[in-house]
Order: structure tokens, then C-alpha cells, then sequence
């Protein structure tokens, strides 16, 4: 009867080792989905991310092209009216800049 009861334990035994090994199984193949689960979640999420990342982007590269044709269009409106103002500048002193050489080239000095 003490074999028998023994044998018993040592059948209760085993089968709690087995019972825990196939939880412990159960709780690594449920961790590992979880971690691939969270992976792919993470990896969606940064795709999604740099979609909308690449999205603003391209949109103010847009903005700021378009606005670059704009900007050299007034740039050269105001190089042009610079250039004009320069040249009625130019013209308007011409006549005394001329007498001013004249004079100093013609002025000796002992």
C-alpha cells in the first residue's frame, strides 16, 4: 500500500510537471505573439508616420517653389527698378561730375 501510494505521488507528480511545462509553453508562444503583434503595430505606425512626414514635406516644397517663381519674378521687378533709378541717378549728375574733372584737370597747383 506505501508502494502503491507512492507510485501515485510520483504520478501526480509528473503530471504537475507536465501540466506546468505546457503552461509555460501556453505563456512563451502567447508572449511571442504578443511581441510580433507589437511589432507589427509599431512598424505600421512609423510607416504611417513617414507617409504623413513625407506628405507635409512635398507640401511645402510646393509652397515654397511656387512662391520661389513669385519671389525671382519681384526680385527682378525691383533689380529693374533699381537699375532705372541708377540710370536717371546717373544722368542727372553726369553734367556735374563732368565739370568737376574738367576743373580739376585743368587747375594747376605750384
Amino acid at each position: 500500500m506505501a508502494s502503491s501510494s507512492g507510485q501515485n505521488g510520483i504520478q501526480l507528480l509528473l503530471a504537475a510537471e507536465q501540466e506546468a511545462q505546457h503552461i509555460v509553453n501556453n505563456a512563451r508562444t502567447a508572449k511571442q505573439a504578443r511581441l510580433k503583434q507589437a511589432k507589427e503595430e509599431a512598424e505600421k505606425e512609423i510607416a504611417e508616420f513617414r507617409a504623413y512626414m513625407e506628405a507635409e514635406f512635398q507640401r511645402k516644397l510646393e509652397q515654397t517653389s511656387g512662391d520661389s517663381g513669385a519671389n525671382v519674378k519681384r526680385l527682378e521687378q525691383e533689380t529693374d527698378a533699381k537699375i532705372e533709378h541708377l540710370k536717371t541717378e546717373a544722368e542727372r549728375v553726369s553734367p556735374d561730375v563732368v565739370q568737376m574733372l574738367l576743373r580739376h584737370v585743368t587747375t594747376v597747383k605750384n
